[in-house]
This record gives structure tokens, sequence and C-alpha cells, in this order.
């Protein structure tokens, strides 16, 4: 298998991310998205949607969308498990993790490309200060639920951590920061963010 990356993109680190903590090797393949490669007819052969991340199985497929290549991957090595061990830490996994993705990582990821794109979208102050209305309720609420805890799901590290990793660094690359009072998320970045960054 390959996959198909760029660092700090906001997708594949939570993929980068899952594939650390799981301990998983696969050859990388970093296509540059400031440069445009990925929309060089090479990539469009494996993703039309120009994205990324890209897995290439083995027999020659392309698997794309970063939660889709987590479940595959997480079927193939399941220990440790990222996504849980009986139906209820699935559920509960999943989610948390869509939570995070919708309310936090792609309104960061959306702030980031309106106000400090770095791929040179213009700027859009109107969707920036949108994306901050709605971002800053969620983070308070984040913040609450990590108190006392490690991991956003409590003990244990899930794909949760790794897409809420992926959406903080993201903005921080682009300017952006957790909250100076959400003591408890900060916390959880500095700890977590020793494993990977």
């Amino acid at each position: 298998m390959k996959i198909y990356t760029f660092p700090v993109a906001p997708n594949p680190a939570r993929v980068q991310f899952y594939l650390a903590e799981k301990g998983i090797a696969i050859e990388e393949v970093i296509i540059n998205l400031p440069a445009g490669e990925q929309r060089s007819p090479e990539h469009l052969a494996r993703n039309p949607k120009a994205g990324l991340p890209v897995l290439e199985l083995d027999d020659g497929q392309y698997l794309t969308e970063s939660l889709a290549i987590i479940e595959y991957l997480e079927e193939l090595y399941p220990d440790p498990p990222l996504i849980g061990s009986t139906p209820e830490q699935r559920a509960f996994t999943r989610a948390m993790e869509r939570s995070i993705e919708l309310n936090i990582f792609a309104r960061i990821v959306r702030y980031v490309h309106a106000t400090n794109s770095p791929l040179g979208l213009p700027p859009n102050p109107a969707l920036a200060e949108n994306e901050m209305k709605f971002l800053a309720p969620n983070l308070e609420g984040l913040n609450s639920q990590l108190e006392g805890r490690e991991f956003v799901l409590g003990d244990r590290v899930t794909i949760g951590d790794c897409t809420l990793l992926a959406g903080i660094n993201f903005g921080r690359f682009g300017g952006w920061d957790i909250p100076a009072d959400h003591t408890h998320t900060r916390l959880w970045f500095e700890t977590f963010a020793l494993r990977h960054l």
C-alpha cells in the first residue's frame, strides 16, 4: 500500500496521526498542495476530486476520504482499537469523532482558508466571522468535556483525538490558536501533540 499525503494538511494529518497511534508503516508519497500537484493528471487518476489523502491498495485500487481510509485500516489492523472494541465503544467513538469533525475541525479549516489560506485562497472576512461564531460554543463544550480527561473519550485514545489534533494543528499553522482560558483543551493539546508533533 501507499498513502498519498501532504504534511500539515488537515485531512491527511488525521490519517497520519492515526497511522502513528496504530504503529502502521505505509509508504508515503508527498503531493505538494501549494504547488498544485493535486491537479496533475497523475493525481486526478487517483482521485478525480483532487483531494488528499489517497490510499493506494495492493491491487491498484484507490481509496479516498480520510475516514473511509481509517475505517479500512482499522479492519485490517484491529489492535490497538482506535474506534472501539465493543458496539457501544464504536458507536460513541464515531459519534464523538463526527461531532469534532463537523463542529470544530471543519470550522477551523474554513477559518484558516478564509483568513490566511496556505493554498492562496482570497480572504473572506464574512466567512471567517461566521465560522468563529459557531466554533466558540463548540470549543467551550469541548473544554468542559476534557476536564480531568487524558483523551476526548476518557482514558483511551480514539480517532476523535486524531481528528481534533489535525484540526488544531492546522489552525495553529494558519495563525489561529486555542483560546487562552480553555485550559483543559490546552493541556490535552500539549500532552497529545507530544506524541506526534
